[in-house]
């Protein structure tokens, strides 16, 4: 394979192809790599931890799965992760860009040590940027010409947590990187857009079904969804033409308190 060769192919009405997917290695990152690779998607799993990752790609023994260990926020590993996938399947027509933490929880903010921003700055926004910055590099020189990059938001992107300052900040950063590089990328068919979750049902979210801190000082219990109704709207966005796009979508629990958040 090279670079040059034929792009995102047609499943009957769906169009699947190369995808990058970081944070791959648990949570909304594995369940979205476990779908495109149950929708005959290729894809090259970024994380941190190579065991996780293969422990998402077995499960779609018969899926074309690439582990590549990634610290997102580390520029020469965001250089191998995308050389490495283009080597192996030629070209990138998906980013979703995944990777994230939220840091130490429960802090206030004139507690919150220095290097634990700097940690959540470089994951999620820093790390966000250069996984976008090498997919659009490769989606601008390939041929055909042009891709889709998925930016995991929040419903932090739009409405804070309590003791949340680090998160909140990224995520509403975030918002504005979609939305210059969905400008940015109109020329070369370069489609950006942005899910916005609430309440998936993870790890990081396991804390929610027992109690959550709310904006009024109680701690509360709340409603998660499962996570693949996620998966299923990352794809549904993944597979549309790219003279479509979806440029913000919140997928969230129904009863989640977040409209009325505050």
């Amino acid at each position: 394979m090279n670079a040059k060769q034929t792009g995102a192919k047609q499943t009957g009405a769906k169009q699947t192809g190369i995808a990058v997917v970081t944070g791959a290695g648990s949570g909304i990152g594995r369940a979205v790599a476990v779908e495109l690779l149950r929708a005959g998607w290729s894809v090259a799993l970024a994380g941190r931890r190579v065991e996780t990752l293969e422990e998402t790609a077995a499960l779609v023994p018969e899926g074309a799965a690439l582990a590549v260990r990634t610290d997102v926020a580390r520029p020469e590993d965001v250089s191998a992760l995308f050389s490495t996938t283009v080597e192996r399947f030629g070209r990138v027509d998906l980013l979703f860009n995944n990777a994230g933490t939220f840091g130490p929880g429960g802090v206030p903010v004139e507690e919150l040590p220095y290097d634990a921003w700097r940690h959540v700055v470089d994951t999620n926004l820093n790390g966000a940027f250069l996984c976008a910055q090498a997919a659009y590099r490769q989606m601008k020189e390939q041929e055909p010409q042009g891709g889709r990059i998925i930016n995991n938001g929040s419903i932090s992107a739009h409405t804070p947590r309590p003791h949340s300052a680090a998160y909140t900040a990224t995520k509403h950063a975030l918002t504005g990187l979609t939305k210059s590089l969905s400008l940015d990328g109109r020329p070369y068919r370069i489609a950006v857009g942005q899910i916005d979750i609430g309440n998936a049902a993870t790890d990081m979210t396991a804390r929610m079904q027992t109690g959550a801190l709310q904006a009024n000082g109680e701690v509360a219990p709340e409603p998660v969804m499962d996570v693949a109704d996620v998966a299923r709207t990352v794809r549904h966005m993944a597979e549309l033409p790219l003279e479509a796009n979806v440029q913000f979508a919140t997928v969230l629990a129904t009863a989640m308190p977040y409209v009325g958040r505050g």
